[in-house]
């Protein structure tokens, strides 16, 4: 990333909001519950033609024993030591508080240019109000009102002097064009230890209370020749189970991440097996036509002879029912068991579901084949398929020219993917068929 900006101050000043406001998308969750940021959330921003990346932090709580805020903390000290300039925000409404001396004194040791930002500044009242935070120890202050966002024009003329030339542009726009993987399942499943332990750093929170992610978090992967997008999601769990708001928005977002995505990695707890909850994960990703590798985790866990994991296969092949032509990898985030190997299958899904096959090379293979087997007649009719092409679509999608493909029926539709499946190696990618008139 190029330059990078970190909102931090205690919780529920507004950093979300300005977050939001800044990227021009609503992308973190904002809601009057404290405490609803969890993970570092990036995004990009620019003003005056300068680009920057921002990172949203949760709100800083010392010395909390509570097993999120005590995360959150971590996260939030990781956060300003990848920043070059650091927003910290609080919050005119309740004036100076305990929590705020906490992070202005830890943010007083910090050799970066320090931002001090008096959101909710939305009339002339309260900004005379705002003038007991220089007590902070921190110089002048913006105000602004992130809501509406009146004043972020002057605090982003400032913030955009102090940082310096951009020289990762390029390369910036190279990783928004790189592959996205989204790490997908049911809560608690190890989506975000799997991340963390790819990286090799702590990025995600993880605790053993489901749903502690709440955002879907992009991660640049760039190890062993690989270079793509992970997306670490919230759980997704069924509709009636979803009780509050912020767990709804949660689902909505993982729900979009697969949408964005080119690779959808499934990750089950082998303890529950292929449930109800993971085939609806599995048909979502499958009805947007998404690359699929299926990850059983928690494999550590399971007892097992030499045959549990042909068993197991079996029956997750068998739920999957029509489109069984997925890769399943049996992996454990906590022993590091194959996690290399499920990220090289889910380039080689991402590379298939990108293959480009010439016209040429598909008629010369298809067409004796379909000769050799050809459509049932139907009311007396004969099928002939004469013609066969790859759309230009993103995903793979072909085209028979015949003289009636409204007699062709669905099983025969089936026998043409799996041909195709079979000569041009498909695997953990669906395909569409569609016969059109010649």
């Amino acid at each position: 990333m190029s330059n990078i900006v970190a909102i931090v101050g205690r919780p529920n000043v507004g950093k979300s909001t300005f977050f939001n406001r800044l990227i021009q998308r609503r992308e973190a969750i904002v809601d009057a519950v404290s405490g609803v940021t969890r993970d570092r959330h990036y995004g990009k921003s620019d003003w005056n033609g300068k680009e920057f990346s921002l990172i949203d932090t949760g709100g800083y709580v010392k010395g909390s024993d509570d097993v999120f805020e005590a995360e959150i903390d971590k996260q939030v000290v990781l956060a300003i030591e990848e920043a070059d300039v650091i927003i910290f925000m609080v919050d005119v409404e309740s004036g100076v508080t305990g929590m705020d001396e906490e992070v202005a004194e830890l943010l007083r040791k910090v050799k970066k240019p320090v931002f001090l930002v008096v959101n909710k500044v939305d009339n002339n009242k309260r900004a005379e109000d705002a003038v007991e935070f220089y007590s902070l120890g921190l110089g002048e202050y913006f105000t602004i009102a992130s809501i509406n966002g009146s004043g972020t024009g002057d605090l982003l003329d400032a913030l955009v002097k102090v940082l310096p030339e951009n020289v990762e542009q390029e390369e910036d726009e190279e990783v928004e064009a790189l592959p996205r993987f989204a790490v997908v399942g049911r809560p608690n499943a190890g989506k975000s230890s799997f991340i963390n332990a790819l990286i090799g750093k702590d990025r995600y929170i993880v605790t053993d209370i489901a749903g502690t992610t709440r955002d879907s978090i992009d991660t640049t992967y760039n190890r062993f020749g690989f270079d793509f997008n992970l997306v670490d999601t919230a759980g997704i769990r069924k509709k009636s189970k979803v009780k509050e708001d912020l767990e709804f928005y949660s689902v909505m977002r993982s729900v979009r991440a697969i949408e964005h995505s080119d690779v959808c990695l499934i990750v089950l707890d082998a303890t529950r097996g292929f449930d109800g909850q993971v085939q609806n994960i599995f048909w979502l990703a499958q009805r947007n036509r998404k690359g699929i590798v299926i990850l059983v985790n928690k494999w550590d866990l399971v007892e097992k002879d030499h045959k549990t994991t042909i068993e197991f296969e079996k029956v997750i092949r068998k739920q999957m029912e029509p489109f069984s032509d997925v890769p399943i990898v049996f992996i454990s985030v906590l022993t590091k068991q194959r996690i290399y190997k499920a990220i090289e299958t889910a380039v080689e899904v991402y590379q298939n579901r990108t293959k480009k096959i010439k016209t040429s090379v598909l008629n010369e293979t298809l067409l004796p084949i379909i000769e050799n087997y050809p459509p049932p007649a139907y009311k007396g009719k004969f099928v002939k398929i004469k013609y066969i092409m790859q759309l230009p679509t993103p995903q793979p999608q072909f085209a028979f020219f015949c003289n009636l493909p409204q007699y062709v029926r669905d099983p025969y539709k089936r026998f043409l993917e799996n041909k195709l499946r079979e000569i041009f190696d498909f695997k953990g990618v669906p395909i569409s068929v569609y016969l059109r008139k010649k």
